[in-house]
């Protein structure tokens, strides 16, 4: 970026308070709106307006008086940040919509549901535990590896499990020049050409599981989160949500629950 192009983005940002308050993405994540990324695109889409004035750069901070629109409305009241668990069945897309008109979670969902992100991604093959929030910062607080939440999944394989393989996963691996953190993988059984084994990482980068048993040789050919931190599946029927309890969530979220303003 030339020095210009630099000062020019600054004095517009300054026009909106920057330096003070809190960047725009963030605050439309607050109001449940949207995830910051979704933030980030309608702000370039020019549909976000602070105090009349239609933002072009989400290098934005506002003030909590500033009057911050979308579409021309204006940002619905703060909720309290809730959670959910979700019983996702594989066939579905983790995202609100879908260029190629394949089915979304977000379609499956109940009406009485607030408009609702996802606490990280599960692909279109895999199943089981998903987290949907109404507030997008405490989605991006749960999925920051920092927390060192452990998701762990039931992985069927197709393939011959190395046993004494196992244990090196918890030292991290690199494959493909993509370095993954520690996984303890455990075999649970095996019939016939197939294998189940549990599988926990901190991590979960983007298909990390089917990548990381590609390198041991092994197909997977179903993958079933079970549980995500302190979360778990439980029985939780496919298909099917449940709230978790305000007391559960500030019991287990802590100090991050807090850290919405009380909300």
């Amino acid at each position: 970026m030339t020095g210009a192009k630099a000062r020019g983005r600054r004095q517009r940002a300054g026009a909106a308070g920057t330096g003070k308050g809190e960047r725009i993405a963030k605050v439309l994540a607050r109001a449940g709106l949207c995830s910051r990324r979704e933030a980030e695109r309608w702000i370039a889409a020019g549909r976000v307006a602070v105090d009349g004035k239609r933002l072009d750069s989400p290098a934005v901070a506002v003030a909590q008086e500033a009057r911050v629109t979308v579409d021309g409305r204006p940002l619905p009241a703060p909720a309290p940040a809730r959670l959910w668990r979700f019983h996702k069945p594989a066939g579905l897309i983790t995202s609100h919509r879908d260029p190629q008109g394949r089915p979304t979670v977000f379609e499956r969902l109940p009406d009485t549901l607030p408009r609702v992100v996802s606490v990280g991604r599960l692909d279109i093959t895999s199943e089981g535990l998903l987290l949907l929030t109404n507030d997008g910062e405490l989605a991006r607080a749960l999925e920051l590896p920092r927390t060192g939440w452990v998701r762990r999944y039931r992985v069927r394989v197709f393939g011959t499990v190395d046993e004494a393989r196992l244990p090196a996963l918890e030292k991290g691996l690199r494959v493909g020049g993509v370095a993954y953190g520690p996984i303890r993988a455990r075999l649970d059984s095996r019939r016939g050409g197939n294998a189940w084994l549990t599988v926990s990482l901190t991590e979960g980068r983007n298909r990390e599981v089917r990548k990381v048993m590609e390198h041991l040789g092994l197909t997977v050919n179903r993958l079933i989160r079970v549980a995500y931190g302190p979360f778990q599946l439980g029985n939780l029927r496919r298909g099917a949500t449940a709230e978790v309890p305000a007391k559960v969530l500030r019991e287990q979220v802590g100090r991050l629950a807090a850290g919405l303003g009380g909300r």
